[in-house]
């Protein structure tokens, strides 16, 4: 298999494609892109059915085409599941394919396992179903459950109407177009970098009372937190920053760091938030430039009207963290789908850090120098006590939060490292022992072989 895949990816020499290399023409009638998330939270893979066409001159390129989006994606956002959806509304049998239909069900059977989560295929045409038996015929049991028939009643069942167009029943009013390639449609977020809005800001004052007022109460817990954070090294440098800085009440420490050429990003993947029942609103996200130069950044995000981010659109100073608040607008609560986008690239020393000069910045920077990072958003569901829980905790243990688990796991998987270099340095001395045992040997041997030859 592994032979098979080296060989798929050089017969469509997957390493070089680009869009450079591809057709325009290809993008441009958008048969293929990626767009929108499922219920779960899964990328959309969309196949526009009706924009393919039979041509034995076009299927190399077409294939490429397929293998260009899988890769992109999996080199953008590693590997994570995606949802194929194939669209066959204003479809005949001129465009049925199944010579394209197959490697596409290769690519993800044999060369990217991983990927699939399920096949949703929309308004598929009655005279397509013989077809679509052959289909079957090349998937497996596993594969076969994937498949998801839907029309316009059923297929919210899968992709809520969000991130589904109009002649699907949904509300998207997303239209393809190229250029550029079209990605998560992430956009710069109400707040920028200007006040907070008085009904947040009104939330943010009164948690902060709530906080002041609850300082003694918690010093306790915080000491032990804080003995706890100290065993990691990223993490005790967020916690010195907290003892400068108020930060919201529900805003999580960043566990986890993304280490970028130019920023390191804590948390490296999830934004955490409450459902409506637990009510947590805030996050935060800790920014450190480990350049030595200004970096300038901006944060979008796919659900703008949601949050307020501050500062959206700033610059960090060479070797020093910055901290954003990401905050739940009004009655929104976040979901799976909602993702952030933070772009960062490196400025000139004479460069300013006012608005003007970033949005000019902006403007001017070649998309090669950016980087580009993403994080998706978790949703922590309310638990409902277990009726052998102890009420008010009478015997006053403290919970273990996920906080805990996680700083418990990290210190185990360290713990775990240093056995392991142990172990490796142990297996180097008994292998090294063994060769001074058997040159011993050869040498006491030979020494006997020149005595007794003495002797005789």
């Amino acid at each position: 298999m592994i032979d098979e895949s080296f060989q798929w990816r050089k017969e469509y020499t997957v390493n070089d494609l680009s869009e450079s290399v591809l057709p325009k023409w290809l993008f441009e009638i958008g048969a293929l892109f990626l767009h929108g998330y499922d219920k779960e939270g899964y990328k959309l893979f969309w196949f526009k059915v009706k924009h393919h066409t039979r041509d034995p001159k076009q299927q190399l390129d077409k294939k490429k085409l397929v293998a260009f989006w899988l890769e992109h994606y999996a080199k953008r956002d590693h590997g994570k599941p995606l949802t194929v959806v194939f669209d066959m509304a204003e479809t005949g049998i001129s465009h049925i394919d199944l010579d394209f239909v197959r490697f596409i069900v290769n690519c993800f059977t044999d060369y990217y396992p991983n990927f699939l989560t399920k096949i949703v295929i929309f308004e598929m045409p009655w005279i397509m179903n013989a077809a679509f038996k052959i289909v079957k015929g090349w998937l497996g049991p596993d594969a076969i459950s994937m498949l998801k028939f839907t029309n316009k009643n059923d297929v919210q069942e899968y992709i809520s109407a969000e991130y589904l167009p109009p002649h699907m029943g949904g509300t998207d009013s997303f239209k393809y177009s190229y250029p550029p390639l079209v990605d998560d449609d992430f956009q710069t977020p109400l707040c920028e970098n200007g006040p907070i809005t008085s009904e947040d800001e009104h939330e943010s004052k009164e948690e902060i009372d709530a906080d002041t007022k609850e300082t003694g109460e918690l010093n306790e817990a915080q000491n032990l937190n804080q003995k706890k954070m100290n065993s990691i090294e990223q993490i005790s440098k967020s916690e010195e920053t907290d003892k400068t800085e108020v930060k919201p009440k529900n805003a999580k420490k960043a566990l986890t760091t993304f280490k970028g050429p130019l920023l390191h990003i804590s948390p490296a993947e999830e934004l955490y938030f409450g459902s409506k029942e637990t009510g947590e609103k805030k996050c935060l996200i800790v920014l450190t430039n480990v350049t030595k130069n200004v970096v300038a950044f901006k944060v979008r995000t796919t659900a703008p009207e949601k949050y307020r981010v501050k500062p959206s659109n700033s610059s960090c100073e060479p070797g020093t963290s910055l901290d954003i608040i990401v905050s739940l607008h009004g009655g929104f609560a976040a979901s799976l789908q909602d993702r952030f986008l933070i772009m960062a690239a490196e400025m000139d020393q004479s460069s300013g850090a006012g608005v003007p000069e970033l949005t000019q910045f902006w403007k001017e920077v070649p998309r090669t120098k950016v980087m580009e990072h993403r994080l998706r958003c978790h949703v922590i569901e309310s638990s409902k006590p277990s009726s052998l829980t102890l009420k008010d905790n009478a015997f006053n243990i403290p919970a273990k939060t996920n906080e805990d688990l996680h700083i418990q796991l990290t210190h185990l998987l360290q713990i775990n490292k240093r056995l392991e270099e142990q172990m490796n340095r142990c297996l180097w001395f008994q292998q090294l022992s063994v060769v001074l045992s058997l040159l011993s040997v050869t040498v006491a041997a030979f020494c006997f072989y020149l005595a007794y030859a003495q002797r005789s």
